[in-house]
């Protein structure tokens, strides 16, 4: 497998960088070489499955990367030629203004193309991009999408490890992603809370690419929101502390959970968050290991955290109350260029791990912000057309790239979605 993941070729730089700032191709080939280091404990067998319908095979995400970044931008040059003009229909996602899509539910039966020829396919489309850039053929426009496709390379790295994890999980064998990860230590701390009076904050990003800093459109516009006062937990709930709601009956409880919740929960018969194998261990990307009491509580559904919150006499922060919260806080914590590639404690009294560790389910449905209008043309079917059924979750997780993340940003996924490095933060009213 090492061989077949090999580094694209070195890029040619296109112009001089700002100081300290990578330039443009050097960014590309860190971000895509990225990928492939992701990619390299995963064989070709396990490359192909797809564990359920809301997953992708780790091949399709290294295909549909390299099809964005082909169809986006080197299919804009003139006199270019797809590789596959077959593959175009393979690894589309969801862009009806681009064609014709493989059902979503069934691309894990997709054995060819092979995932050698997925890297080759890889290694070529590279080479264009490094040929381009050397000869200095990006455009502005093209130059915003180059960045546009790095950061959704970057959300596809993250899936590629929750997707991996869910298809090992449903082996009976329980293999390990990466058998050599640390186990996590240290302690939470108790949880304290930060008071935030009544005030009109300023929510959002400006719109990119208008703005010189990157933020999707569903970010924008900025815009100002009058907040009432609310308090925030200082760290996100720990396992121990979820294993205190489940001893306590929390998954028996009706009262506390919203309807279709309870309907959910007794048709799957759902006891405990989704990789706890019992109260004692659970599975994750390295392998079956003891649940530590300590760490941040992940893999819950909105529904699950929401119960939650209400069994603790709280309540989860709304998507302005976090964003407020978390403004001015330096983006640090645990992300994937940790190494963890899992939620771990981290000790102090202060308003901690709003950045990393574990996405926080919020109580704000996914919606536009007002005046929101999505990028020109098919790319404009990237985040708008979802923005109806989904909930907001903020701050990025261990399997997040940090700077991929700001205040700002915002993630959505179904309230029952508990597939995720997702947990929770408590807030509540105050006078």
């Amino acid at each position: 497998m090492g061989s077949l993941l090999s580094p694209p070729p070195a890029p040619v730089q296109a112009d001089a960088p700002r100081p300290g700032a990578p330039s443009a191709a050097a960014r590309y080939a860190a971000v895509r070489a990225r990928s492939l280091e992701l990619a390299a404990p995963i064989s070709a067998e396990d490359a192909m499955v797809q564990s359920m319908p809301d997953a992708s095979p780790t091949k399709w995400h290294l295909a549909h990367a390299t099809w964005f970044f082909e169809t986006f931008v080197l299919a804009r040059l003139s006199g270019y030629r797809a590789v596959d003009e077959r593959w175009q229909v393979l690894f589309n996602s969801y862009y009806q203004g681009v064609g014709p899509q493989h059902v979503r539910a069934r691309r894990g039966v997709l054995s060819r193309p092979s995932l050698e020829q997925v890297l080759d396919y890889r290694a070529r489309v590279d080479a264009r991009m490094h040929d381009a850039f050397g000869r200095g053929e990006f455009d502005e426009v093209l130059a915003q999408r180059i960045e546009l496709g790095l950061q959704h390379e970057q959300q596809h790295q993250e899936l590629l490890l929750t997707d991996i994890l869910h298809a090992f999980w449903s082996s009976p064998l329980r293999p390990a992603y990466r058998d050599d990860l640390p186990a996590t230590s240290g302690t939470a701390g108790p949880m304290g809370w930060q008071r935030h009076d009544e005030a009109v904050v300023d929510i959002g990003a400006p719109r990119w690419p208008a703005a010189c800093t990157f933020a999707f459109d569903l970010e924008s516009p900025g815009h100002r929101v009058l907040v009432g006062p609310f308090a925030i937990a200082t760290r996100p709930v720990t396992c121990g502390e979820y294993r205190r709601f489940i001893r306590d009956g929390g998954y028996r409880d009706a009262s506390l959970w919203l309807s279709e919740a309870w309907n959910l929960l007794r048709k799957h018969r759902h006891e405990r968050p989704l990789y706890w194998l019992d109260e004692e261990h659970c599975f994750g990307l390295g392998g079956v290991r003891p649940i530590d009491d300590e760490a941040p509580v992940s893999q819950l559904s909105y529904y699950e955290a929401d119960a939650f919150a209400r069994w603790a006499g709280a309540r989860l922060p709304t998507e302005f109350e976090w964003e407020r919260a978390a403004r001015p806080l330096p983006v640090q914590g645990n992300f994937a260029e940790s190494g963890l590639l899992q939620p771990a404690a981290r000790p102090g009294t202060d308003l901690r791990q709003m950045f990393g560790d574990v996405w926080e389910w919020t109580s704000s449905a996914f919606a536009p912000y007002p005046g929101f209008r999505p990028l020109d043309g098919a790319l404009g079917e990237y985040n708008g057309k979802f923005m109806v059924s989904q909930w907001v979750l903020r701050g990025g997780s261990c399997a997040s790239a940090r700077d991929h993340l700001r205040a700002s940003y915002r993630n959505f996924f179904p309230p029952a979605a508990r597939w995720q490095f997702s947990g929770l933060r408590l807030a509540k009213d105050v006078p």
